[in-house]
């Protein structure tokens, strides 16, 4: 009786251990483009409960690490949406990575630079600057975290999705100090109902209003479109959207999933006829993240 009491113990306070996290600033020293400011973190809620971050000045990592017994190796960083206006931190980040955690891979849940001229020299890159220090970061202390260096991918939502896919079109080319020429690519991209181009066309127009401003550059709308950014070093991608997204539209999608097929860049795209904007939201995180395990199966980043 004794023994089955100290099982369940042992069971108990293994499970906490595989979902406990760790908060880290991204950045050890000064932030890269950034301008003194005072600007102040404030939390938003929906329904009376914790939703996200709006105004974040001071980007960090939360982690996320399974059991050493239950990990493959495989780390992804996740980049929740929010209009690039705020981050959706519950629903499209600490949901997301309780979920990888759970099946074997490592989740850092990056809580981003939101674009603002004042905090920022030049806000159109600061979101970028954060996602690829995230991944220097998860790839220079992969060994503590028992991750594969060739195995760190990254993740994103709508405007998220964006983030994300810049970091897997702009890699070689680095916007943060990187004198340990740590490798800025992403070994692979899953991107969720995401917010793509920054054409007037194609656009989530708050986003890029956001990001860009009300006047843009056409230099700028080209650089972070990135279906324009694709080559044939973009990483594999597997890629959801519904048709009737009143939000972004369902274009974005597939025209990047065109520009990778015609690249010949390894990709899985979902599309479904309904559901809008925010979709996979509405389905417990095991449910609809079944079919992004089996491509990591197929595509041989996971053991």
């Amino acid at each position: 009786m004794r023994f089955k009491f100290i099982l369940i113990l042992f069971l108990f306070f293994g499970n906490l251990s595989s979902s406990a996290q760790t908060i880290i600033p991204l950045f050890r020293d000064s932030i890269p483009n950034s301008i003194p400011n005072s600007m102040r973190e404030d939390t938003v809620n929906w329904g009376g409960k914790f939703g996200g971050y709006r105004n974040t000045s001071k980007p960090t990592l939360e982690i996320y690490l399974p059991l050493k017994q239950q990990a493959n190796g495989t780390a992804v960083i996740i980049c929740p949406g929010g209009g690039y206006r705020f981050v959706s931190y519950q629903e499209e980040g600490l949901n997301i990575a309780k979920e990888f955690v759970q099946n074997g891979t490592a989740a850092f849940i990056l809580k981003y630079r939101l674009p603002s001229d004042s905090i920022m020299k030049d806000k159109s890159i600061g979101p970028l600057q954060d996602a690829q220090q995230a991944i220097k970061v998860v790839r220079q202390r992969a060994a503590e975290w028992n991750v594969n260096v060739n195995k760190v991918g990254i993740m994103g939502f709508s405007a998220g999705g964006h983030l994300a896919s810049t970091a897997g079109t702009h890699f070689d080319s680095s916007f943060i100090p990187n004198k340990e020429h740590i490798n800025l690519r992403p070994d692979f991209m899953i991107l969720v109902y995401p917010v793509i181009s920054m054409s007037e066309r194609l656009t989530h127009r708050n986003s890029r209003l956001n990001l860009l401003g009300a006047n843009p550059k056409l230099k700028m709308v080209d650089f972070l479109s990135s279906e324009l950014q694709v080559t044939d070093n973009t990483p594999p991608t597997w890629i959801t959207h519904a048709g009737d997204d009143q939000t972004v539209d369902v274009e974005n999608t597939i025209v990047f999933y065109q520009a990778l097929k015609q690249h010949h860049v390894a990709s899985e795209m979902h599309i479904y006829p309904k559901g809008d904007h925010g979709f996979v939201l509405n389905f417990a995180p095991k449910l609809w993240m079944q079919s992004i395990f089996d491509w990591m199966k197929t595509d041989a980043l996971v053991k």
